[in-house]
């Protein structure tokens, strides 16, 4: 069974805004080495839409620095399957998962392979409620926001999680890998 795995940039106060992490070689490229450990990307439409403009080619030349063409290159290069009730359709070698969610995702979790990667922050929390979650990657950057959105807001339960491993980074983010305790 393939695991799923969940990571996540946040500021030292909690707030996952994208805008508001450090993007830096060291951070490009444990990304890209998190992508690299999936067969594919599970993302909800809003995720899905914010990485495929980010992303996806053609880039405007000069439009970003050459360290990140790596993580460029995964991302692109990837599966993804994309949770959505308002798609019609989607690309970027992608394909819409409907129905239901604990299901469908089961059924992604049991093909064989590496590993299916999860971002954002609405899909997680609904994964989590269902428990499917295997792994939790929090990359906590030595910022303070001072506004959110913060992750798993309104989960029902607590989950107890583990410490897995800890890596930091020379910009002061630190990358926490928990799993939950079963």
């Amino acid at each position: 069974m393939r695991p799923l795995r969940y990571s996540i940039n946040v500021t030292l106060d909690g707030c996952c805004d994208h805008r508001e992490g450090f993007a830096d070689e060291d951070l490009h490229r444990h990304a890209a080495e998190n992508l690299e450990q999936a067969d594919a990307l599970l993302f909800g439409r809003v995720t899905y839409e914010m990485m495929e403009a980010a992303w996806r080619p053609p880039a405007s030349t000069g439009a970003r620095p050459d360290w990140m063409e790596h993580f460029a290159q995964t991302i692109n290069a990837a599966k993804k399957y994309v949770v959505s009730s308002t798609l019609e359709q989607v690309d970027w070698n992608a394909e819409l998962v409907r129905g239901d969610l604990g299901k469908a995702v089961q059924q992604l979790k049991r093909e064989s392979g590496k590993g299916l990667f999860v971002g954002g922050v609405k899909l997680p929390l609904a994964l989590t409620e269902l428990g499917l979650i295997d792994e939790y990657e929090i990359v906590v950057h030595p910022r303070l926001a001072g506004h959110g959105p913060t992750l798993f807001a309104g989960l029902s339960k607590h989950v107890d999680l583990k410490l897995v491993s800890r890596l930091e980074f020379g910009s002061g983010a630190v990358a926490m890998r928990y799993e939950p305790r079963r």
